[in-house]
């Protein structure tokens, strides 16, 4: 079946790890968002980690509060990633499940697509947007994500770590949108980077393709432990064609 071709390209800014701490105050975040909303982008789209711990969190309402300039702006989405809560976060002293985040994403009028798509409108053209659970957390669910998308519509798939990639195969979707890595977030001078945070390190950061299709991996706005070297962070703003 044939996909149903954009006529003009669609412009969407894609945010991730903004890793709110004592080490990311929202004063940053809210700096990173101001820089992406001057792109003026049709759709936004957010690929998870909003936290990093479970006892450093900002304020429920003054977070939902940075995060709603962005529904304001457009249609805007997000997935949860492994630092958000769950099976992955609960190991390392975390939030069990991700209801917190869930109800910043709510107050903020950000959609959050927990293994559910959803379709937009944008300049009289239709995009199917999809978004799974967080690899880590063992909560990838294929199924439920893509029940019911028009296989005719250009798909975007959101999906925290590009890992995911390889269990999403066999679903129709033309760019999957992913964070996770931080670009390495320290890059050694004629080494690289010795923390890797992913299987497929060839999905470390940019827009590559797998296949015929496309991956974008962000470098992400914060940070862990207030460390980058080499690696700054990075808004990021896509033209979907």
């Amino acid at each position: 079946m044939r996909r149903a071709p954009l006529a003009r390209p669609i412009r969407v800014l894609h945010l991730s790890d903004l890793h709110a701490s004592m080490f990311v105050p929202l004063s940053m975040i809210d700096a990173a968002i101001a820089m992406g909303l001057a792109a003026k982008p049709d759709v936004i789209c957010l690929t998870g980690d909003f936290i990093s711990h479970s006892h450093d969190n900002p304020a429920k309402s003054d977070y939902a509060r940075v995060l709603r300039r962005l529904s304001a702006a457009a249609p805007a989405f997000a997935v949860m990633g492994n630092h958000d809560g769950g099976r992955w976060a609960a190991r390392i002293g975390g939030h069990h499940d991700h209801r917190m985040m869930d109800g910043i994403l709510e107050e903020s009028g950000i959609q959050l697509l927990h293994n559910r798509s959803a379709v937009v409108e944008v300049r009289g053209q239709t995009l199917a947007i999809a978004g799974v659970g967080d690899l880590w957390s063992d909560e990838v669910d294929g199924g439920s994500a893509f029940r019911g998308v028009d296989e005719r519509l250009p798909a975007v798939l959101l999906a925290h770590n590009p890992d995911t990639k390889d269990a999403l195969g066999h679903y129709r979707w033309d760019l999957m949108l992913s964070g996770h890595t931080h670009g390495g977030q320290v890059i050694v001078p004629f080494y690289g980077t010795p923390f890797v945070a992913v299987a497929d390190a060839r999905y470390l950061s940019g827009l590559k393709p797998w296949g015929e299709r496309q991956v974008h991996v962000t470098r992400g706005v914060g940070n862990l432990l207030g460390v980058r070297f080499n690696c700054r962070p990075e808004v990021s703003v896509l033209e979907v064609g």
